[in-house]
Order: C-alpha cells, then sequence, then structure tokens
C-alpha cells in the first residue's frame, strides 16, 4: 500500500496533465520520529483536560498555519505542503474547541480555514479521492450544525453530489477510492459516505439519502467486516475481488461512527449491536492497540488515524440508547489513552503530541500526528464535562 501524503496543488498539476495519478489507500509512514523515553506521571496527578485542550489548541495553530493563514502546514520543522484531507480533520478539532469553550475566536478561525482550503486546491472543494472529499464534507456538515451559516452547508452538498457519483456496481457497491480507480472500493469512501448521507437525511428528510446510507451500509458489512466486527481496508484494489484485510484504527472508527449515524436516523438497535462488535474488538484487538493503548500508525497519513478512531467511539459513549456496562468499558478505554498520552505522550514546553502516545515526542512531528492527540484531550474534556470520566 503506498501512501498519498502528497502537495495537493502537485496532485491537480497532474490531473490536469493527464489525468493520472498512481496510488493506495492511506499507509501509516512517512516522517521519521525517533521517541525519547516516557514521562513518568507524579504519584498525584490532576488531569486538567480543558486546560490542555486550550494549550494544545494554541500550540497547534501557531505551529502549523500558513503564513497566508489559508490553511495548516504539513510537519513542525516548516514543511509547507497543502494537504487536503487533514484540513478538515483541522476543522474538527476547532469545532471541539467552539463546542467546549463558546469562543468565538474557533468560528473565526473554522471559516477561515474552510474558505482557505477552496484556495489552496485551485479555486474548487471537489478533488481526486473521494474519501478526502469525505472527510471535508461531514466536518462541514458539523460546521453547519453548529454555526447554522449556510457556507458549511454549500459545501457539504457539493461534496456530497461528487461522492454519489463514484457509486457503483463494481465489486458488488460501496464507493470508490478515486476518480482515477472506480473500481477499488474501500471503508474510508464509504464509511464517510454513510455518515454524511445520514446526516443529509436527517437534515431535510429526503428518503433517496437514508435508503442510499442503508445501501451502502449493507455492502459494507457484507463486504469489508467479518462476523468478529474486524473492519477491513478495500476491495478490489488489483481488478481481482480480492478484500485487503489491513486493519487500522480509523476503518474501525468510520464503521462504528456510520453505525451510530444510523441509528440516529432510523432508531434501529440493531446498528447500535453492530458498533458494539467493532468496539468490542477496537478495544482488544492486538492489531490495534497494546496494553489498553491504541498503537501507533506512524506519521503521516498513519498519524491522523488514531484521531478518527477516538471520535467515533466518543460518539458512541454518548449515544443516551448505549447500554450502561458497554458505555463504562469504552469510556474507560478512552481515559487510560488521555492519561496515558496526558502525561507521557505531550511534550513540554512543545505541546507536540507523539504518534506513540506511551513515548515522548522527538524530532519534526507532522500535523496529522498533531491532530490525534488534539482531538484524545479534546475527547477526554468532553467526556468528563459529561460525568462519563473523571
Amino acid at each position: 500500500m503506498k501512501t498519498k501524503y502528497l502537495d495537493n496543488r502537485l496532485v491537480m498539476i497532474v490531473l490536469f496533465a493527464a489525468f493520472v495519478l498512481s496510488s493506495c489507500s492511506k499507509s501509516p509512514a512517512t516522517t521519521p520520529v525517533t521517541p525519547v523515553p516516557p514521562v513518568t506521571p507524579p504519584a498525584t496527578v490532576t488531569y486538567n483536560y480543558a486546560s490542555l485542550s486550550d494549550s494544545l489548541q494554541a500550540s497547534t495553530y501557531n505551529t502549523y498555519i500558513s503564513v497566508d493563514r489559508n490553511y495548516y502546514i504539513q510537519n513542525s520543522t516548516g514543511t509547507t505542503t497543502f494537504n487536503y484531507w487533514p484540513q478538515a480533520h483541522v476543522l474538527n478539532i476547532l469545532e471541539d474547541g467552539y463546542l467546549r469553550t463558546q469562543n468565538a475566536l474557533y468560528t473565526l478561525r473554522m471559516k477561515a480555514l474552510l474558505t482557505g482550503i477552496k484556495i489552496e486546491n485551485g479555486g474548487a472543494y471537489p478533488n481526486e479521492f473521494y474519501d478526502d472529499m469525505g472527510w471535508l464534507a461531514n466536518a462541514s456538515m458539523r460546521g453547519y450544525a453548529i454555526t447554522s451559516d449556510t457556507g458549511y452547508l454549500n459545501v457539504a452538498k457539493i461534496l456530497y453530489t461528487e461522492i454519489q457519483g463514484a457509486s457503483n456496481t463494481i465489486a458488488g457497491g460501496g464507493i470508490a477510492w478515486q476518480r482515477t480507480q472506480l473500481y477499488y472500493k474501500n471503508t474510508p469512501s464509504t464509511g464517510n459516505a454513510i455518515i454524511l448521507a445520514a446526516k443529509m437525511y436527517e437534515l431535510q428528510g429526503n428518503a433517496a439519502d437514508l435508503t442510499f446510507a442503508k445501501n451502502l451500509y449493507s455492502w459494507e458489512k457484507s463486504t469489508l467486516v467479518s462476523p468478529a466486527g474486524v473492519v477491513y481496508d478495500g476491495i478490489n484494489q488489483n481488478q481481482d475481488l480480492q478484500v485487503s484485510k489491513a486493519v487500522y484504527t480509523y476503518n474501525q472508527g468510520l464503521f462504528i461512527g456510520a453505525a451510530v449515524e444510523l441509528y440516529n436516523a432510523t432508531q434501529d438497535p440493531a446498528y447500535i449491536q453492530d458498533a458494539i462488535l467493532t468496539a468490542n474488538n477496537e478495544i482488544a484487538d492486538p492489531d490495534l492497540e497494546s496494553n489498553g493503548i491504541l498503537k501507533s500508525e506512524g506519521q503521516g497519513d498513519g498519524g491522523l488515524f488514531k484521531s478518527i478512531a477516538v471520535r467515533y467511539l466518543t460518539d458512541l459513549v454518548e449515544l443516551t440508547a448505549l447500554d450502561a456496562a458497554n458505555r463504562t468499558k469504552y469510556a474507560a478505554f478512552l481515559q487510560k489513552n488521555a492519561q496515558t498520552l496526558y502525561y507521557k505522550g505531550i511534550g513540554r514546553p512543545s505541546l507536540l503530541a507523539s504518534p506513540d502516545w506511551t513515548l515522548q515526542p522527538s524530532g519534526s512531528i507532522d500535523l496529522t500526528t498533531q491532530l490525534s492527540g488534539v482531538t484524545m484531550i479534546e475527547a477526554a474534556a468532553r467526556l468528563k464535562a459529561g460525568s462519563f470520566i473523571q
């Protein structure tokens, strides 16, 4: 598997020149990091997640914002490459910050980023990759829900139209990963599309959107989810109908998110049971965690994977219909990850996050890696405010 952690402006040039781009599903490593030993927390620990979230938000902005304030750059050592898909997750953490604080500074930065993405992407929001568009569409839907600014909804609608065009019957269904590989279907594209279509249905009441979401979900579950709830990466990458059984944290998170959103849209408890099955595997699978801590998946694209796993597992914890025993179990898992990151995986005074939450960061830290750290601490602040964790 190859990475697509590229300069998106270069991708645009290649698309217009030859419309040929050779790459495959996101893979978890680019910038090497040599971690330093873990920090030993003091005997008596106070976890002030809200305060640390404030500090991480400030550090992320100051370290990664581009000179023109249009987007967030690739890493902490000044590589200024614009990468499309992490910008959606920057939008998500800014939304997290606003929801936690109600500080209008976050909404100003959200709108500036939404505008900046269009500028940096050649004057339009659509790009080559359908999962990229899905991340941004879903972050934009959330932005609209928070602000009632129709600018966010308009972006989501533009991207939803593009994503609907990636649905075909090759490999039985699903959403293609990119325009130049319409035969290759994967969880990142399909999971995002399910969430987006369900949200569109909840907002507008168009039955066709719900049908689209449910059909995609049925395909995903039957094609890329094992009986034990393990979510696989994709199918038909080499036009051989073979399933890629690579297991990443973000695919587990996306399927959980898709199940939760369809439950919200339908109130069908079967979706909750699907989410529980995958969540139970996520918190115990040695391919995904070690000693109760989500594994490092490197930097580059992989640096962002844990962010998605954490975000959607947090949504599941907050779901009123989830039973108390599973809520307690998942909240404890998230709390352990947050506590570990809090004292072991965040550098001070840099306030940069390590790809391995059990070790201090060292060297250049990619934006993707930082976003996973911020997401975890913001999620912990949210869970603590809701009395789900201490």
